[in-house]
């Protein structure tokens, strides 16, 4: 009798772990979590997967929510010793967009468009600028 109370005690201690831990890894945060509306308008990222691995976003965003896109380049993929940009726009410009892996990384004619850009370095340090390519 004792057995089975152990057996039963076992097991429910073993179903409750495993649904916190299948809970837990579901309910993760998101990009679709953040309040802004974020698209994918061009994506570069380079070959080399025994070195840095550089990666390269243009997003279009639908309002100049500064945090919201803080959050949404700090769930952006990144590779330690790689280097990840992203650059924020507010006009849709997926049809004329490209990135490229070197400065200025977008085309010049629409790097005046470009409200914001997030950088996180080889080491991890975030950089978050508001109106990168202006005048100021």
């Amino acid at each position: 009798m004792r057995s089975n109370y152990l057996y039963y005690a076992l097991l429910l201690a073993v179903f409750l772990v495993l649904w916190w831990i299948i809970g837990d890894t579901i309910t993760q945060p998101g990009i679709s979590d953040l309040e802004g509306n974020y698209t994918e308008m061009a994506m570069f990222r380079n070959e080399n997967n025994t070195g840095p691995v550089v990666r390269i976003f243009a997003v279009h965003a639908a309002d100049t929510l500064w945090e919201e896109m803080r959050a949404y380049g700090d769930f952006m993929p990144h590779t330690k010793y790689g280097n990840t940009k992203v650059f924020f726009f507010l006009q849709d410009l997926s049809e004329s967009i490209n990135v490229f892996p070197n400065e200025p990384f977008v085309s010049s004619d629409l790097a005046g468009l470009c409200v914001a850009k997030y950088e996180k370095t080889a080491m991890g340090e975030v950089k978050f600028i508001k109106y990168p390519y202006s005048d100021n």
